[in-house]
């Protein structure tokens, strides 16, 4: 495990109760690994390769470059080299993106981590709160599946789990 994820792990097991007094979960192994890169990539990669393996378009890759949530090297023809950091940095926001973080928080993060580690107690209220949004959008999406399963058995159909 890195430096930065057990730091992530003395922060999540340090946090306070959520307002509504709901514990944070455990930060689990699985999750962890998650978000770790295979340990067989190259050195640098070009952004074709990133694109290919975090389904990213190149597009964006150049837009999360050009706003400054990724630092990308270049190779001495000019062309974007992304190295092990950079490629964490796009899943990490690649994550991020999946639960609808709006770009503007994801950017507030990013310049809250390129402040420096006295910043870890704001970066972590940040995705404190941005959990507490995840799971309220968790909680209608289960309401919304109850209403579409209530109506295929209404048709006669089976729901499954």
């Amino acid at each position: 495990m890195t430096l930065a994820t057990d730091r992530l792990r003395e922060l999540v097991d340090a946090a306070e109760p959520l307002p509504d007094g709901a514990a944070l979960p455990p930060l689990t192994e699985e999750l962890v690994r998650g978000l770790a890169l295979p340990a067989d990539l190259p050195e640098h990669l070009p952004i074709a390769r990133v694109a290919e393996l975090t389904g990213v378009t190149a597009h964006t890759l150049r837009y999360y470059e050009r706003i400054g949530l990724v630092d990308v090297d270049r190779d001495a023809a000019g062309r974007r080299v992304y190295d092990r950091d950079a490629l964490g940095r796009v899943v990490f926001i690649t994550r991020l993106r999946s639960s609808d973080m709006p770009i503007r928080t994801v950017s507030r993060y990013v310049a809250l981590v390129k402040a420096g580690p006295h910043t870890e107690a704001d970066r972590l209220a940040l995705l404190i709160e941005h959990r507490e949004r995840v799971n309220a959008q968790l909680r209608e999406l289960q309401s919304a599946l109850a209403v579409v399963d209530y109506k295929i058995a209404t048709y006669g159909g089976a729901c499954g789990t």
